[in-house]
């Protein structure tokens, strides 16, 4: 039976999102594949991190060892690889992060196996399996193919794909690891957590951004009053934040932060491809721009082609106007 691995990323007591997103991805593939989702778990006391990927994934490989409680390379390698030995996976999947950044290459070194970057998408087709990455700057989508390959490494963009839940949950397989008491050159030091700013655009399910289209900072404020009267939070386009009208915190897009709302409204957002990768997972998308042909209702489920200082006092009033109902 073939299976695909998706290597499931943890920190400071907390599944990341991206691990969710690989098994969606990978339980898409494994119906195409005939193959069986494999969840790996490293650390220390996660029963409870087991217990939650049951519900996306065939079988957890649950490797339980305090040795492995903080994130290390050379550590994290040497067990894959021993699962890699006994499983014999078509699929290797990691996350696009600094955690699956350091350990993927190393690892399709050590494995001999091809490796695809940065994955928007994975297809499979002609009995091959195809990885999707933008080059360019995010101008072109490229399906990569790996001739003679019968088993592949790739590393997945955070937000690129839907979370699935299975509809009959998995078993959870305890494995041992094959470490030293040293774990090498590379220790566990200590995290340096960015400075945290006011809201984490993120983690909002309301989300209402606003581009150049806003002309100066000083309308700023009419966007905030949308977004309160929403129960969202203000976001934005890169030239906001390079105009310095809002903070980085605040950034959508590929040089900012990736979102996944339930709504996200955009104002004055023309939609340029690199704003686009980081909010084309929401849930629903408004636009309002007064340009028909911009980009942004490319992607957009609803569209407002009007004057956004016409059209953002008179939602604002009628939303209030419904709330005071």
């Amino acid at each position: 039976m073939k299976t695909i691995f998706c290597l499931a990323e943890h920190r400071r007591g907390e599944l990341r999102s991206i691990t969710l997103e690989i098994l969606g991805k990978a339980q898409e593939l494994g119906e195409k594949l005939d193959a069986k989702v494999i969840s790996i778990l490293l650390g220390y006391d996660l029963d409870r991190f087991a217990d939650q990927l049951v519900n996306y994934a065939d079988s957890v490989l649950l490797v339980d060892d305090e040795r492995l409680k903080e994130f290390n390379q050379l550590s994290y390698q040497k067990v894959v690889m021993q699962l890699i030995r006994n499983y014999n996976p078509v699929l290797i999947l990691i996350g696009h992060t600094a955690f699956g950044m350091e350990l993927a290459p190393s690892l399709a070194v050590e494995a001999e196996l091809p490796i695809a970057t940065d994955c928007i998408d994975i297809q499979f087709g002609d009995g091959g399996i195809y990885a999707v990455r933008q080059m360019y700057g995010g101008k072109v989508n490229a399906i990569l193919s790996f001739p003679g390959a019968e088993k592949y490494i790739f590393t997945v963009r955070q937000g690129a794909f839907q979370v699935k839940q299975k509809q009959q949950s998995g078993k959870i397989i305890k494995e041992s690891a094959p470490l030293e008491m040293d774990t090498g050159k590379k220790k566990f030091v200590g995290y340096i957590e960015p400075e945290v700013g006011e809201v984490d655009i993120s983690q909002a399910d309301i989300i209402v951004a606003v581009g150049r289209g806003i002309k100066k900072r000083e309308n700023i404020p009419m966007i905030q009053e949308l977004a309160d009267a929403m129960g969202g939070v203000l976001a934005c386009s890169r030239p906001v934040v390079d105009s310095e009208w809002l903070p980085k915190d605040r950034q959508v897009g590929q040089s900012g932060k990736t979102v996944k709302p339930k709504l996200y409204l955009a104002v004055g957002i023309s939609g340029a491809f690199q704003h686009l990768m980081g909010m084309r997972g929401s849930e629903t998308i408004i636009a309002i721009n007064k340009d028909e042909n911009a980009p942004i209702f490319n992607v957009a489920d609803y569209g407002i082609v009007d004057d956004l200082f016409k059209v953002v006092p008179a939602l604002s009033a009628k939303i209030k106007e419904m709330k005071g109902k």
